[in-house]
């Protein structure tokens, strides 16, 4: 209106698939921990405005008291990105839990949940969320993502009776899709699992 430009923020994304993964033979959910460079930047940002209001002029590497790179780690679901055609969403996901968390999944463990949109802000993708419960003979390898891809992933189990404590609590940066997981887990699969 009035001859004034309107700008969309948009940006052309894959859709992805993540995992809720419990571990029976341990009663703990594995998830990741990795470095995010946009958390990071969003603290950068918050911490040393002047990196973005002079961006000519200032030098984000020249910064006397960079903040250390775990301002940009959080915990995350096992996830993927779908970009390889031919392959199902399931199988995507198996290959996700196998890469990251280096288990050894099948489709048939695989109990699909919902899918929702993520990003919706900036880029708006479609996210299908799957359920797979995995044991310790399972476990093939360490996982940790693929670092010829840049991945630097670190697996963390998180004990099931501190799980809804550990959603909940601020100081461990993590994604809607844990604390909503989590959630869907205790009101799902929580009640059928036999008391101690």
């Amino acid at each position: 209106q009035n001859g004034t430009k309107k700008h969309w923020d948009f940006m052309r994304t894959h859709d992805s698939v993540s995992i809720l993964i419990f571990n029976t033979s341990r009663q703990c959910f594995v998830v990741v921990k990795q470095f995010r460079p946009a958390v990071y930047m969003c603290e950068v940002e918050k911490h040393h405005p002047q990196v973005f209001q002079n961006q000519d002029k200032e030098d984000f590497t020249s910064l006397e008291n960079p903040l250390p790179a775990v301002v940009g780690v959080t915990y995350e679901l096992c996830a993927g990105i779908v970009d390889k055609p031919g392959l199902s969403l399931e199988e995507i996901a198996c290959e996700e839990v196998l890469e990251e968390c280096g288990y050894r999944v099948s489709i048939a463990d695989l109990r699909r949940i919902t899918s929702y949109r993520s990003g919706v802000g900036l880029a708006g993708s479609r996210q299908t969320l799957f359920y797979a419960e995995v044991n310790d003979e399972m476990r093939t390898s360490g996982g940790g993502g693929r670092p010829e891809e840049g991945e630097l992933i670190e697996v963390v189990e998180i004990p099931l009776e501190e799980s809804m404590k550990f959603a909940y609590d601020e100081t461990f940066p993590k994604t809607m899709g844990v604390i909503f997981s989590f959630m869907w887990f205790h009101n799902n699969i929580a009640p059928k699992l036999p008391k101690k």
